[in-house]
């Protein structure tokens, strides 16, 4: 096995003098695990040198059974009769009340470093609460599933929102504890930031970690999965199936109307590095075309370090808008809201626009490389491994 060591094994076997002592609110999910695979939540409350005195539930829940968008409430943990409170409800960012009672917030899941992905949203939300109450926050790090790599546009003003409430690319290539210290300088969030490091990683990729993958969501079933997410979860934000309710989320693109063949020559055509097109046909038990027998293609990351994870999602999707330009389409802002869903997964509305009005991927993705070094050297002081 790997000497891969979380956060989380090394709080409990070389740091406990950060949380001993102290009522502790637990910021958590089933990610939370030990090298043996022990939930956070039942290893810290066995111990009597620790009170778990809240624990609070991201999107998916504490104990991660919650499907995409199901509301998480408010409850008490069967096992461990702790009170949890949602962070994915009416309710984001820990309230004032939330937080009488603890000393200290701990942050302790797994992210799969892509900006939409929910979880550092939550975390941002938090350390803002914990600087405005005089909450010292720490964050038990873990490793980014997909390695250092930036990628993508900056968040524009105006598109924050829960899939992207902070100016940065797509993919950051950092983990949770340098996205920790970067919000939290870069926004004035003035709370007191710790990290406890995790040990053994060094930007590698998660197939290279040799550790079991526990899903940080339903639809992220295995690394494979987290390769191709910042591909295609853009199609989130349009009628196509992104492979939800299927054994292959995210892998698998695709509608009733595509014929995969088609599609999947089209694809070849375009010679796009490290990827590959599968034709696939599908039909989703849940989710968008649900019981439909849909057509499309598997995408096939066959090379991470040459892949242009942006790029290559941008082309599928313009390639089959041009394909099936009468039945294919964005997602319609939900009743009252204004900003369609792929503006806010892309933090911009110039994706959007520019398909419209028939820009290649290539002329959209144009400044995208400048924004990522911009990032890539701002994120350089927080960097910890």
């Amino acid at each position: 096995m790997s000497n891969y060591s979380s956060g989380l094994d090394r709080l409990l076997s070389q740091e406990m003098d950060r949380v001993r002592g102290k009522y502790v609110g637990l910021i958590t999910n089933h990610t939370g695990t030990t090298r043996e695979l022990r939930s956070n939540v039942d290893v810290l409350h066995d111990r009597d040198d620790v009170a778990v005195a809240a624990l609070f539930g991201p999107e998916h829940g504490v104990r991660g059974s919650i499907q995409a968008g199901g509301e998480v409430v408010d409850h008490v943990d069967p096992k461990t009769g702790i009170p949890i409170y949602s962070l994915y409800g009416d309710t984001r960012k820990p309230t004032p009340d939330m937080l009488s009672k603890i000393d200290l917030l701990v942050f302790d899941i797994q992210d799969v470093g892509v900006r939409y992905y929910t979880y550092v949203s939550t975390m941002f939300y938090a350390i803002e609460a914990c600087g405005e109450n005089n909450v010292p926050f720490l964050v038990l790090d873990r490793y980014n599933p997909i390695g250092r790599r930036v990628e993508g546009n900056i968040l524009e003003e105006g598109f924050e929102s829960f899939v992207g409430a902070l100016p940065m690319p797509q993919r950051h290539g950092m983990t949770v504890g340098e996205l920790a210290l970067w919000a939290n300088t870069e926004f004035n969030y003035d709370a007191e930031v710790e990290v406890v490091k995790c040990q053994g990683w060094n930007g590698q990729y998660a197939d290279a970690m040799d550790i079991p993958w526990v899903p940080p969501s339903p639809n992220i079933p295995s690394s494979v999965t987290s390769l191709v997410y910042p591909i295609t979860c853009l199609f989130e934000g349009t009628n196509l199936s992104e492979g939800r309710g299927t054994a292959n989320p995210f892998e698998y693109i695709g509608a009733p109307w595509i014929d995969p063949l088609d599609l999947a020559a089209a694809m070849r055509q375009k010679d796009l590095s490290g990827v590959l097109f599968r034709p696939v046909y599908f039909q989703p038990t849940f989710s968008k075309h649900v019981g439909e027998e849909c057509g499309g293609v598997q995408v096939a990351v066959t090379d991470k370090g040459r892949v242009d994870s942006c790029l290559t999602g941008l082309t599928l999707l313009k390639t089959i808008f041009e394909l099936y330009p009468q039945e294919t389409n964005w997602r319609k802002p939900p009743e009252g809201a204004e900003i369609y869903a792929i503006d806010r997964l892309m933090g911009t509305d110039a994706v959007r626009n520019g398909l419209d009005r028939g820009k290649s991927a290539e002329e959209i993705t144009a400044d995208w490389k400048h924004d990522a070094q911009k990032f890539k050297e701002a994120r350089t002081p927080y960097l910890l491994y």
